[in-house]
């Protein structure tokens, strides 16, 4: 694939907007955390997952999404989290992945979870979307491009979301997205449009929230 065919979303219409904020407007709470996957719970719905290097900002944009502070626990330490984290919203499920990468843990702790992660992608049937988070100020990682290689073998397609976009400058900024691109154009299963991201300003927040209403309703 050609690395220009990966675009910035842009911002929803009105209708597409007002989705999304119904749909996030709804409660959410955290069902359950899963260390294995026999203790995942029935796939009895639409849900949509969110990976990402440990201290990516994935717990803290789940709760921008849900206008919920506490609702996934955000940590400064790499490799907190160390399970798959169901929260209900309305009729589907978001799901928080383990951090991935430079996690402070045992060598058997990690490998651990990557089997869990591996297996999850793999095998999950109504995981409808992957929302890879990939740091603003760092790019794609190896790591990154390890979990896109396993995105390629599964049937899910994976959609990059940018976190912590207020933090470079527009230069900095400018020269990562050009490599988020061309990491993009090796993996088949990369859904075209990149979402910017900043839970701090609230920036993305919308456009994200309507991409999840939009996979709702399909």
């Amino acid at each position: 694939m050609s690395a220009e065919i990966f675009t910035i979303a842009e911002e929803p219409d009105a209708l597409a907007t007002e989705a999304g904020r119904h749909l996030f407007a709804q409660n959410s709470d955290f069902l359950k955390g899963v260390v294995a996957m026999d203790g995942l719970p029935e796939a009895d719905r639409l849900e949509v997952c969110f990976a990402g290097r440990s201290n990516v900002g994935k717990s803290t944009l789940i709760n921008a999404l849900t206008g919920r502070k506490g609702l996934a626990r955000a940590s400064n330490t790499p490799g907190r989290t160390q399970e798959i984290n169901f929260f209900t919203l309305s009729e589907i499920y978001l799901v928080d992945l383990p951090g991935y990468g430079y996690a402070k843990a045992p060598l058997k702790v990690v490998e651990k979870w990557q089997r869990l992660l591996k297996a999850y992608l793999s095998g999950r049937p109504t995981l409808r979307r992957v929302f890879l988070l990939i740091d603003s100020r760092h790019g794609v990682k190896e790591v990154d491009q390890e979990i896109m290689k396993l995105l390629n073998t599964t049937a899910v397609t994976f959609q990059v979301v940018m976190t912590k976009t207020d933090k470079p400058k527009s230069s900095e900024l400018e020269k990562i997205m050009k490599g988020v691109r061309e990491a993009l154009a090796k993996h088949p299963a990369a859904y075209p449009e990149i979402i910017m991201t900043s839970s701090e300003k609230g920036s993305g927040i919308a456009t994200l929230r309507s991409a999840i209403a939009t996979l709702a309703a399909s």
